[in-house]
């Protein structure tokens, strides 16, 4: 995992609510630990037709939306099972911020362990933001904003552990090991 400071990126916009992690990454599909290539399955039964092909309809189809890196979605986003599996999908997709009025708690948090920024903002603004998806934005992971090209300004809240490990590129696990002889130097000084 890469640090992860800002991005601009135009838009990628999902209205539906209540988007579960199952509709992100189905079940089918949870039988893998590895990340890579998840991103193909992602949004699965709605990316894909029963022969195969693209759904011409799907967002995420649709050629002026290839390569964006921030998805606007209606509320409840990441509603449903627990599984790490829909934020690796996400960010095997190129995606690197959600932008919502409501996500869910476990997805958020697994969210934030692999790199992913969700983004919570009120309605109002996601509806907004929504109507412009062709604008570029600027997700600003250190100053805690999301930019418009006209000047708008939206501050997001982001507690300052899961800030760091984001712009360091690091897990939990990661933020620890990185202070290893931190931890070992003060074991040593403390030591019975």
């Amino acid at each position: 995992m890469s640090g992860f400071r800002s991005v601009t990126s135009a838009s990628v916009v999902l209205h539906q609510t209540n988007i579960d992690t199952d509709q992100i990454i189905p079940a089918r599909f949870l039988s893998t630990t590895e990340r890579a290539g998840l991103g193909r399955n992602a949004f699965n039964d709605w990316r894909w037709q029963a022969d195969g092909t693209p759904n011409p309809e799907f967002a995420f189809n649709q050629p002026q939306n290839e390569g964006r890196s921030i998805l606007l979605a209606g509320r409840n986003f990441g509603c449903g099972s627990s599984r790490e599996h829909a934020p690796w999908a996400l960010t095997d997709l190129g995606l690197r911020a959600i932008v919502s009025s409501e996500i869910a708690d476990i997805f958020r948090g697994n969210s934030l362990k692999n790199g992913l920024l969700p983004i919570v903002l009120d309605e109002a603004d996601v509806q907004e933001l929504m109507q412009r998806p062709d604008d570029e934005l600027t997700v600003d992971v250190a100053s805690r904003e999301l930019r418009t090209p006209d000047g708008r300004i939206y501050t997001f809240p982001l507690d300052g552990f899961s800030q760091t490990c984001l712009l360091e590129g690091v897990d939990q696990l990661g933020y620890l090991l990185g202070r290893a002889p931190e931890i070992e130097r003060y074991e040593t000084e403390h030591a019975r």
